[in-house]
């Protein structure tokens, strides 16, 4: 059985013992660590690779959600989060971090169990598109959009938008814009580095679809895209080939 390794955070001993137990007894979680503060909840993140965190939101010096916010901006994979607090006006802060869930003080196991089994479902899915790769010479992919299977050529894509857990796939010639559950870096490492480079923490583009550049950004058709500070220096790579 797959398991997903989880960190539990919060600042109340009663309340983490609880995260701790309702871990240790739902069989496909795995407690790698737990703390009570979200300033060692960092440096666990970074150390352990979490594939979901519990997180608590009101914690003095940096609250769960300025957690949240700050993973967001660092690049590679970013764990799960589902956010446990005992107030209720953070739903929608939640969403916009890209929690999978929000679960509100005192909850229930049939509660926590609800949101770490959307967590499993999300994690499976993502893994059933991650087994259909691409070999150097092929020039499409398939990805799962809704209930099938879609071929997609590489020619007709312009440029993939990470949005939370889903990547949006923008198409040439006024082609409807495709989503699909799977992350952005692990759709990367799915794509040809010869075609596509990902150029923002966000954004994946194809290579020959770039019409024009600028110091800081790139333009396919109308659409500008910003170049991440982490990617100047390979993308810069690329165009000074260009521009030989």
């Amino acid at each position: 059985m797959t398991q997903l390794r989880c960190i539990a955070v919060d600042d109340e001993p009663l309340a983490l013992k609880l995260v701790e137990t309702f871990i240790e007894q739902t069989p496909f979680l795995q407690l790698t660590a737990s703390c009570d503060n979200a300033v060692e909840a960092m440096s666990l993140i970074r150390e352990k690779q979490p594939d979901l965190v519990f997180l608590d939101i009101n914690m003095p010096n940096l609250t769960g959600m300025e957690l949240a916010r700050l993973l967001q901006e660092q690049p590679g994979q970013v764990p799960k989060i589902v956010f446990t607090t005992a107030y209720n006006h953070y739903a929608i802060e939640g969403y916009k971090v890209n929690a999978v869930d929000y679960l509100l003080k005192p909850f229930s196991y049939e509660e926590f169990l609800r949101a770490a089994n959307k967590v499993m479902q999300l994690t499976e899915e993502a893994s059933n598109n991650n087994h259909h790769s691409v070999s150097a010479d092929d020039e499409f992919i398939f990805l799962k959009v809704e209930y099938q299977w879609v071929r997609i050529s590489f020619k007709d894509i312009l440029y993939i938008e990470s949005l939370k857990d889903y990547v949006k796939v923008h198409l040439d010639d006024s082609q409807k814009a495709l989503l699909s559950l799977i992350s952005l870096k692990a759709l990367e490492e799915k794509m040809p580095s010869s075609k596509f480079m990902r150029i923002h923490r966000s954004f994946i583009v194809s290579l020959e679809k770039i019409n024009a550049i600028t110091k800081n950004s790139i333009f396919i058709g109308k659409t500008e895209i910003t170049v991440g500070e982490q990617y100047k220096e390979t993308f810069k790579t690329i165009v000074d080939k260009w521009l030989k």
